[in-house]
């Protein structure tokens, strides 16, 4: 049987930092962000008997093995184990966009990949599920210090508020008209810094200080922009809602650099300077910090000169996308 599911990854907007346990256990969190049309890519073939490995496992590198036990990815091996799926399998990875990037990828791949032994045993898994236990893998089986909006965006898709609670976790979408959406899209730039982190040790001081409880006041405030962001969608104009967002966005990232000293680096305050300068309403980094991806809001008639300010970063092509974690070929 072979099976190739796909999976998006996402940009998260406001609200970052309220989604990980350490807070949302002692206070509602809550995250406005998208998916884009760039996606991680997994096909699972079952193997033959004719070979001397098991499973045999292809991403950045190729790994042969002849038990599930052996995998040094953790996410693959801890997946095969939580199904207790110990067949011959054929594993491999493909992503649009590099991994470690701040864009969720990593949770992109364990969304993706759950879907895919969901259907290689033929079951149809809902959405809310798949993040659940997407976000127990991480959280609890590799014991990852991340957050859970990640898993939750790659599973839904589309432009949604989540919402955090220590008794549950909900997607809803974002009501916006097609105008509004588009314009939304139009106003959206976003370009690759070239560096790449783990975010797991990049946030582990922004996690020290939230358990601590020293961020919750720039975290409730960040919380509060989810709803503000929502009203300014909802009521405002369609010639200002960007502009107010863009404005938003920008007090939004100078919250989140007060989390942690490895939010930002002069390579990424540069660029964002740069960016004002051009003519951006606001931006933000995307994901942990310390690399990976700017994404802006910046009016269509600036766009060019931002690029031009920026020329020695790499810009991404994309497009929004709604449909999430999907199973995208199966056959027998």
């Amino acid at each position: 049987m072979m099976i190739i599911s796909r999976t998006p990854v996402r940009i998260s907007f406001f609200g970052g930092g309220t989604d990980y346990p350490e807070y949302y256990l002692r206070k509602k969190g809550a995250v406005l962000g998208t998916t884009i049309n760039k996606y991680t890519y997994i096909s699972i073939n079952t193997l033959s008997d004719f070979f001397d490995h098991k499973i045999r496992l292809g991403y950045s590198k190729t790994e042969l093995v002849k038990h599930s036990s052996e995998i040094a990815h953790p996410s693959v091996r801890e997946c095969l184990k939580h199904h207790g799926i110990d067949e011959s399998l054929d594993i491999h990875i493909f992503s649009d966009l590099p991994a470690k990037t701040g864009l969720g990828s990593s949770s992109s791949f364990t969304v993706g990949f759950l879907n895919a032994l969901y259907a290689l045993k033929g079951k149809n898994i809902s959405k809310q599920k798949l993040a659940e236990e997407a976000c127990f893998v991480e959280q609890k089986l590799i014991q990852e210090n991340v957050g859970s909006q990640d898993q939750f965006h790659a599973a839904f898709g589309g432009l949604n508020i989540l919402e955090f609670t220590k008794n549950h976790i909900q997607a809803r979408p974002v009501i916006i008209s097609s105008k509004k959406l588009k314009l939304f899209e139009d106003h959206l730039l976003v370009f690759y810094t070239g560096l790449t982190r783990f975010a797991s040790e990049v946030v582990k001081e922004q996690i020290d200080n939230t358990k601590t409880l020293s961020n919750d006041i720039y975290l409730q405030k960040m919380k509060e922009m989810v709803y503000a962001a929502e009203d300014i969608i909802s009521k405002s104009s369609d010639e200002a809602f960007m502009k107010e967002l863009g404005d938003l966005l920008h007090h939004g990232w100078e919250l989140k650099k007060k989390l942690s000293s490895k939010i930002s680096n002069p390579t990424i305050d540069l660029a964002y300077e740069l960016a004002r300068k051009a003519g951006v309403y606001g931006g933000k980094l995307c994901g942990a910090g310390s690399g990976g991806f700017l994404a802006f809001f910046v009016s269509p008639d600036k766009r060019q000169n931002v690029r031009k300010a920026l020329s020695k970063f790499l810009e991404v092509d994309f497009k929004l996308e709604n449909a999430g974690s999907s199973i995208i070929y199966m056959k027998d």
